[in-house]
């Protein structure tokens, strides 16, 4: 992974669904959680009165940065996805309880899916891309959520939303808009043509 010519592209993210849309377009890459306090930032810029997105590039922007600091070589890519509802903000469910509680609260309604994606090299951050994406789940039935969440489990808390639109989670929507990608995690088709002008991948 990365030669003096193709330096080393890494991304800070435990994300299955964003290393998949790397792997699958065929970019080599490593992988390296960030442990960022995602928490004390959001409660912070929340009550500094911070919009959806200025939390959702903060956050991206964070993750990067600490893990920026253990390959200083290498370019690192990070993101947060924030989901707003009613003017309010939803977090990933910690269990289906909660997951069950978010998807009530969605059902029926159009929401949007809040994106930051950045790049970190050379000590600061050299791409930023944010997308703001409308979302409309249909009115599906108690039946229909109970056998969504039975099958899905415990992997509808990876999500802001308790979804992934790559698998079962595309049955809970009437009508999506924005770029696919950026809802799966990851702005591909813009990022991609960054890193070929930064000579990471082919042109």
């Amino acid at each position: 992974m990365g030669n003096a010519e193709n330096p080393t592209l890494i991304l800070a993210s435990a994300s299955p669904s964003r290393a998949a849309i790397l792997r699958q377009a065929g970019i080599d890459f490593g992988i390296q959680p960030s442990d960022c306090d995602e928490d004390s930032i959001k409660t912070r810029l929340k009550h500094a009165g911070a919009t959806v997105s200025e939390v959702a590039q903060a956050l991206a922007e964070g993750k990067a940065e600490i893990v920026a600091g253990n390959f200083p070589s290498a370019y690192i890519i990070a993101a947060d996805q924030m989901l707003e509802c009613d003017d309010s903000w939803l977090d990933k469910p910690k269990n289906l309880d909660q997951a069950r509680d978010h998807l009530k609260n969605l059902r029926g309604k159009t929401h949007f899916l809040v994106s930051s994606t950045v790049v970190y090299a050379h000590g600061s951050c050299v791409w930023r891309y944010g997308d703001r994406t409308e979302m409309r789940m249909r009115n599906f039935s108690d039946a229909f959520l109970e056998k969504y969440l039975s099958e899905t489990g415990d992997e509808v808390c990876r999500s802001v939303g308790a979804y992934q639109l790559e698998g079962l989670g595309a049955q809970l929507f009437d009508e999506i808009g924005g770029d696919y990608f950026s809802i799966l995690g990851l702005p591909l088709l813009p990022m991609m043509r960054f890193l070929r002008e930064e000579g990471i991948i082919d042109k």
